[in-house]
């Protein structure tokens, strides 16, 4: 049976995997800070659940979901009121890297920002042929801060890491196939169904031998991503003292090119 743990995000059980889905249309599945808590409750909850072995974080066909809600952070002014205002926020991505079960993304149109780095805390993604990946925060005035200059690089390597940083360049979902970023592309019409698919077929295996086989594996990726992850984030909070992030988030919401002075 479905429920909604916010009006925004839809969460169910299909046997013994748990279906969490962003469900925001009109924003492209922007990241609102309340959209983001109502993902971390519902795939914690899966987490905690006995009767759950898998889950999914889906997003919608035209998009998983597009970034931050920048709205949110246009009034953000200095490192400390980043931090401030902030931090609780961009932890979360790091707590879903956290959770026991593994968590299928299953990502068509937009994954560009925070969605790119939500997919990326994900133990698997399943792409659509429709999926982009980017973290273009640089256009904005700033720079990843949930993991994508971290998560990113250990995937797809120093180069191209760079160049999707420092450029805003988009993967598309052949691109990110190639690079390893994703399992598979399969057609729009069934990039749920197959990321259901994987997560039944992973949750039909014994659950206490998944969980460590999971936890190894990032064991093996993820021994210093921590460190990386504090860098990354101070480094992100000290880009809201910048004239360049106020010109970058007035420039989105005006719909114009920013004008960047290097202050």
């Amino acid at each position: 049976m479905a429920q909604a743990t916010a009006p925004e995000v839809i969460v169910e059980t299909e046997g013994k995997i748990g279906i969490v889905t962003l469900n925001r249309p009109q924003s492209l599945n922007a990241l609102s800070i309340a959209v983001v808590d109502a993902v971390i409750e519902a795939l914690g909850g899966f987490d905690r659940d006995p009767k759950i072995n898998a889950m999914v974080l889906a997003g919608l066909p035209k998009s998983f979901a597009a970034g931050a809600d920048i709205g949110e952070m246009k009034g953000v002014t200095g490192a400390a009121g980043a931090e401030k205002q902030l931090a609780r926020h961009l932890s979360h991505w790091d707590k879903i890297g956290r959770l026991k079960k593994p968590i299928v993304a299953a990502v068509s149109g937009y994954a560009l920002g925070g969605g790119c780095e939500l997919a990326m805390a994900c133990d698997m993604i399943v792409a659509s042929e429709t999926a982009v990946f980017g973290q273009p925060e640089v256009l904005i005035g700033v720079m990843a801060g949930a993991g994508g200059t971290q998560r990113l690089t250990k995937v797809v390597g120093k180069s191209l890491s760079m160049e999707m940083n420092l450029t805003g360049r988009r993967l598309t979902a052949r691109e990110a196939l190639s690079f390893g970023l994703v399992n598979r592309v399969v057609p729009v019409e069934s990039f749920l169904s197959e990321a259901k698919k994987l997560a039944h077929s992973i949750a039909a295996q014994p659950p206490l031998a998944v969980q460590a086989a999971k936890a190894s594996v990032l064991a093996a990726v993820d021994s210093k991503l921590s460190e990386g992850l504090v860098f990354e984030r101070q480094s992100f909070f000290r880009l809201f003292e910048t004239q360049d992030q106020k010109e970058g988030m007035k420039a989105f919401f005006e719909k114009r090119k920013p004008v960047w002075s290097g202050n």
